[in-house]
């Protein structure tokens, strides 16, 4: 057996990296660029090779654990621990925050403080991610909270201050129900507190009682995924924030909510689970359209893409609550699908409003002749977010409807109503989504513009958009390429037997 310590190396490197940044010299940006990038390219090349050499993807139980006592009296341990439920979602935050540094390069103003937020913010999602114990899991949950909010405040646009205060308000706010909920599971009929998930999945509770603690841990999910109503912190969110942070945000972040509720409501929780599932399905549903709708009314680019990924978290809502194999899966794929896409997406706006220095799409129009490269990378993630057949996208999709059209949980006139509605939404977003291109590619618009904003995309903007791009088209091909990551977790999950019997 390999007793080092894998997870704690890869949870404290990039924060411990970062504490070396306020050593550099202030007007050293381009050391403090080089070096923040190698932290992360090292730390994603050390996570790539623990799942390539340390981790079994076959194994469903949880692996490359580790406990070591914290805080005696509280039983608080820093206890880590890795299944198919987290590998992808931690592969994910390494590969996106890898480019993210490297989208980021232009900027120059307080620079130390900005690369070592990000590097903060590193460690805390792989923390979260790995975390087997649930006061550690809220710790984590906590310590990204701070570098958001000054990546927010200080490199945002000119309503930074108001968006960096509502996420706050929202995120640390609802956040103290997840302690509520681990607190209530910890001391319950125990004379011992325990926070381990492992001794959390036996232990049984009245129904009044888990429906309760499944309600606290839900409240904090809703807005981190987010979850109608409480969505409206994220498009004033990315619609402030630099473009780097908008790709952290979507890509990763928001899977912290959905990650959240398939480890601890699911898993932990399945009797409230099964009684919350269709309300999940329903809710999910509306998302889907009316986050779809409000896309068509948005004139901000960035804004819309927000709305767009609202909508697109409906179906990871779909896909948990419907209780299947397939649904489960597919609801995995569609975080890791939009966490490219909608990464994707984001860079490709910020670097657009560079050139053109407006996000309003009733100002644009016309830059296809001179940005030929962005209009082709810019229309390549747009139908990609579309669920174009052969993308990753529709991929999750699919097979999120299936769980849907094919699930013996639910009846037929239910089925009926949750599909015909989620068309209406599949049909709504390549209409916003071919809607925005049309407003900024085409047409003849911005006869004063001087030349200099027309440059296309430089080889490092091309690079981290193909970077995207590949795992988008590898995924929708061959799917089973991260199937196979998590398909036997899934398995195991479903062979219980309070779920064969639900």
């Amino acid at each position: 057996m390999n007793h080092f310590p894998w997870l704690t190396l890869i949870v404290l490197f990039p924060i411990s990296a970062g504490l070396l940044i306020p050593f550099f010299s202030s007007k050293g940006n381009r050391i403090i660029r080089w070096y923040t990038l190698g932290v992360c390219l090292l730390e994603f090349l050390i996570i790539t090779y623990i799942f390539c050499y340390q981790y079994q993807f076959t194994n469903n139980s949880i692996q490359l654990k580790e406990d070591y006592n914290w805080i005696n009296f509280l039983d608080f341990h820093w206890r880590l621990g890795i299944d198919g439920f987290s590998t992808g979602l931690i592969l994910l935050t390494g590969f996106i925050t890898t480019l993210a540094t490297l989208a980021a390069w232009p900027v120059t103003r307080n620079s130390r403080l900005f690369y070592f937020s990000m590097l903060a913010m590193y460690s805390g999602q792989i923390g979260l991610f790995a975390s087997q114990d649930s006061l550690l899991f809220f710790f984590m949950w906590e310590l990204e909270l701070l570098p958001v909010y000054l990546l927010l405040i200080i490199w945002g646009g000119k309503r930074r201050l108001y968006a960096a205060t509502k996420f706050i308000l929202y995120t640390a706010g609802s956040s103290i129900f997840i302690l509520i909920g681990a607190l209530i599971m910890a001391f319950y009929q125990s004379d011992v507190s325990t926070f381990n998930f492992q001794t959390l999945i036996g232990k049984n509770y009245p129904l009044e009682l888990e429906i309760i603690i499944y309600s606290s841990f839900l409240l904090a999910y809703s807005v981190k995924l987010p979850i109608l109503p409480f969505h409206t912190w994220l498009p004033d969110t990315h619609g402030e924030a630099h473009y780097s942070t908008c790709m952290l945000l979507a890509g990763i972040l928001l899977k912290m909510g959905g990650y959240g509720l398939v480890r601890i409501n699911m898993e932990l929780l399945p009797r409230a689970h099964c009684l919350f599932a269709p309300w999940l399905v329903g809710v999910g549903t509306i998302q889907i359209v009316y986050a779809a709708s409000i896309c068509l009314s948005q004139r901000n680019l960035k804004r819309r893409i927000a709305y767009s990924s609202v909508s697109h978290m409906g179906f990871v809502l779909i896909g948990i609550g419907s209780i299947t194999n397939i649904g489960l899966n597919g609801a995995i794929l569609q975080m890791i699908s939009h966490g490219l896409i909608g990464a994707s997406l984001f860079f490709l706006s910020g670097i657009s409003y560079d050139r053109t220095r407006t996000l309003f799409l009733d100002k644009m129009g016309g830059v296809a002749t001179s940005m030929p490269k962005i209009f082709a990378l810019f229309t390549s993630s747009s139908l990609a977010s579309s669920a174009l057949p052969g993308t990753s996208g529709f991929v999750a999709e699919l097979m999120i409807f299936l769980a849907i059209v094919n699930n013996p949980n639910y009846s037929v006139i239910f089925k009926i109503i949750i599909v015909s509605i989620q068309g209406i939404g599949i049909i709504l977003t390549p209409i916003y989504l071919l809607s925005m291109l049309r407003q900024m590619f085409y047409g003849y618009k911005f006869p004063n513009i001087s030349i200099p904003y027309f440059i296309d995309a430089g080889p490092r903007e091309i690079f981290i958009s193909i970077c995207l791009f590949i795992p988008i088209i590898c995924i929708g091909i061959y799917p089973n390429i991260v199937l196979s990551v998590w398909d036997s977790k899934t398995e195991y999950l479903f062979s219980q037997n309070f779920f064969q019997n639900s």
